[in-house]
């Protein structure tokens, strides 16, 4: 017999087999590569003699070494290991299972990185989606503007009492390498962040001539969306992107790279010369329309590389003169509606919806003893597994990849705080984004989450302890 299992397994539900699978020491996990239908299946056999792993790829076998690694945190228990002997097939709903972490607002350690991308791993997350930039940071080296990270990555830290102090940082190139290797090792994909062309202030601080008035402009230690801008009427933001791009394309390896796009205030522009000037010559009406004409760039200078953009759902606003190329991918987090928007025009789409449990950044549950958020609402565990990718409202449901969590770091200033408001949600949404619609079970979720969280325990994890609703 077979039986499908979620992300976080039954232990006393398996399909039980005679006997129990007892060592004084985990065993050796002997894989074995099997023809499957489905990518990222994997068979995990418990037996009296041995324990294999059979699946169609290394994915695949990773994610049953995963669930066998959940067991062994589960029932390793005074030097002893004593597993039921079992036979679980299992695989992906969705092939996008993602979290983004923001490293701008707060600069967390490579070590705190790594550390969580290994607990993601557990549960099956497959992409991790890194912002580096925003107003409040520049994280990584662009080898043709250096002010970039020497001055864009600086800024006022106004918790520290006495004097000003400026602090953070940004990651080396072999930072980087380190991270995305590690990632990669654990069946990660990582995907940078780029925001552009709003959400620029530390750009603007390094290379005032980039923006519309010239500054003065300072890397941001305020919370909010500002209003300047690069200048989309001039033609050296072009030759940023470009440098830009050819500085991350030889650091991830990724064939995807984010290019932000969200929140763009057009105040600027309005008032700008030089942008109400590319307003006429492009044949354009409104001055939101800049913003399409600037995305189209940024898709066609990654095309050129040979990678796609993913925006977030603002890349598909005020696009009729210059629509959004069709291999572009959408990123809806205003709420549904920009990814049903997308999926109708033909481009893939990944759900992230801030109204649905996505944001992790909101509190668990409406307390004002709760750190984070409430802009739309608490996000508790319930509506974080309660989430669905696929639309009804959108036709074109073939072309979902799946669904993600992210992180805002605005108030979240410390690794251990990021931790509390990852988990649990994030095994939710683990199992939201990878067991089928119909086999989902809130209930069932939260009594199989009380076994689990012993094993964030013994991973030293800080979580969110209180009501799930």
């Amino acid at each position: 017999m077979k039986e499908t299992i979620s992300v976080i397994p039954k232990p006393v539900s398996i399909n039980y087999t005679d006997g129990f699978f007892k060592a004084s020491q985990i065993p050796q996990v002997i894989t074995h590569n099997s023809k499957t239908n489905k990518d990222e299946e994997y068979k995990l056999i418990i037996a009296q003699d041995k324990i294999t792993i059979e699946a169609g790829s290394p994915a695949g076998i990773f994610h049953g070494q995963q669930t066998f690694r959940q067991l062994v945190l589960s029932e390793f228990k005074d030097g002893q290991l004593v597993l039921p002997c079992a036979e679980i097939t299992d695989y992906p709903r969705f092939s996008w299972r993602g979290f983004m972490l923001d490293c701008s607002r707060y600069f967390y350690s490579v070590e705190f990185i790594k550390d969580l991308i290994d607990v993601l791993s557990l549960h099956h997350i497959n992409r991790f989606h890194w912002h580096l930039t925003d107003d409040q940071g520049w994280r990584f080296p662009a080898a043709e503007y250096p002010l970039l990270a020497d001055i864009g990555s600086r800024r006022i830290n106004n918790r520290l009492r006495g004097k000003t102090f400026y602090s953070d940082g940004f990651y080396t190139e072999n930072d980087i390498r380190e991270i995305v290797d590690f990632a990669a090792q654990r069946h990660i994909e990582v995907i940078p962040e780029v925001d552009l062309p709003g959400h620029a202030s530390a750009i603007l601080a390094a290379y005032p001539e980039l923006g519309c008035t010239g500054g003065p402009y300072r890397v941001e230690d305020r919370f909010g969306i500002f209003e300047d801008v690069l200048c989309a009427g001039n033609d050296k933001i072009l030759d940023l992107f470009a440098a830009i791009f050819d500085s991350l394309v030889k650091l991830f390896p990724s064939k995807w790279v984010h290019i932000g796009g969200d929140e763009v205030l057009f105040n600027r522009w309005e008032e700008c010369p030089k942008c109400q000037k590319r307003l006429a010559e492009l044949g354009l009406n409104k001055t939101p329309e800049l913003q399409s004409w600037i995305t189209q760039k940024l898709v066609q200078i990654l095309s050129k590389h040979g990678k796609i953009a993913i925006g977030w759902d603002e890349i598909i606003d005020a696009s009729d003169k210059f629509p959004l190329p069709k291999e572009a991918v959408v990123m809806s987090w205003r709420g549904a509606a920009g990814g049903i928007k997308a999926g109708n025009l033909g481009h893939q789409v990944i759900m992230t919806p801030n109204t649905e449990g996505c944001y992790l950044d909101y509190k668990h549950i409406d307390t004002k003893e709760e750190p984070g958020q409430l802009f739309e609402g608490a996000a508790s565990v319930y509506k974080t597994y309660s989430m669905e990718p696929a639309v009804m409202e959108m036709k074109n449901q073939n072309l979902i990849l799946g669904g993600q969590c992210n992180l805002w770091s605005e108030l979240i200033y410390a690794g251990k705080i990021a931790e509390y408001m990852i988990f649990p949600r994030i095994c939710a949404l683990a199992e939201a984004v990878w067991t089928p619609k119909e086999g989902k079970d809130f209930e069932d979720f939260s009594h199989r989450l009380e076994v689990h969280k012993k094993r964030l325990d013994t991973l030293e994890i800080n979580y969110y302890r209180g009501r799930l609703k």
